[in-house]
């Protein structure tokens, strides 16, 4: 999904918003972990700008070091400039340090995947991110994205956030996909409700058909964004049943041993 917010609407509604910064910051956050390079085609289309407002924002970008021209070809990749952008934001984030380990031991007694995110616009982005050695690779990692609206992860995030930035998260998701807002309301609804009651948000089988998960959201507190823990994988391995009755239990002890670690 695109996030309306940026750079039109913003720019008309805010006079100090800088539509060009926002077009530059909408052309390094298309790329995705998966991508080696990308044209500038690719790059218009992902951020649903003219070719030629692309063609200007990436040759600028390159200048700066925010991306890498690749060598014989039109494509560019990530710069190294974002090294720095990157490296600032992770060494904030002391609880992935206090989190890991604990990540780790939940990870191999559910033998599945344990992920410590927070959102970035419609997606959730994993900053930790641990295995069992069972664990069946779902092609994720730090890093990885995946949608709000349909993972636990994402669900969970929705529980905790304040009521207003809730609503207008779902109101931006309405208006992008007005055909499937009836369905994913639906699932959000009921991982809210779940959250309450349970103390995770559930997705079985609503992001990927064949991939379960629950999750539970809380806010770190010093100044940090609020954040979600998921333990997840294939549902042939992880029953709604096990995940609710033996792993349950135990996501809610590290989510408590977190907050307990980073006091407001």
């Amino acid at each position: 999904m695109h996030d309306r917010s940026t750079p039109g609407g913003a720019a008309k509604a805010d006079r100090h918003f800088v539509t060009a910064l926002a077009r530059g910051l909408e052309v390094l956050a298309c790329f995705r972990t998966s991508d080696r390079a990308l044209g500038n085609q690719e790059i218009a289309e992902r951020c649903r700008l003219p070719k030629s407002t692309v063609s200007r924002l990436t040759s600028t970008l390159t200048r700066l070091g925010y991306l890498a021209h690749e060598h014989g070809s039109s494509k560019y990749s990530l710069g190294t400039a974002c090294l720095r952008l990157g490296s600032a934001m992770l060494s904030r984030l002391d609880i992935r340090k206090v989190a890991r380990p604990l990540m780790q031991e939940l990870a191999d007694f559910s033998g599945g995947t344990v992920s410590l995110g927070t959102r970035d616009r419609f997606s959730m982005i994993y900053v930790e991110h641990c295995r069992s050695a069972e664990a069946i690779a779902l092609t994720l990692d730090t890093g990885s994205r995946i949608p709000v609206a349909t993972s636990a992860i994402g669900r969970a995030w929705l529980a905790v956030v304040p009521p207003e930035q809730r609503q207008d998260f779902l109101e931006q998701v309405r208006e992008i996909d007005d055909v499937a807002w009836p369905r994913l309301l639906r699932g959000i609804e009921q991982a809210l409700a779940d959250h309450r009651a349970l103390g995770v948000a559930c997705s079985m089988g609503d992001w990927q058909k064949d991939v379960h998960g629950i999750a539970r959201g809380f806010a770190p507190g010093h100044g940090m964004a609020p954040m979600a823990i998921n333990v997840g994988g294939p549902a042939f391995r992880l029953s709604p049943s096990f995940l609710l009755d033996e792993v349950r239990p135990r996501l809610l002890d590290v989510v408590r041993q977190l907050e307990n670690s980073f006091p407001r």
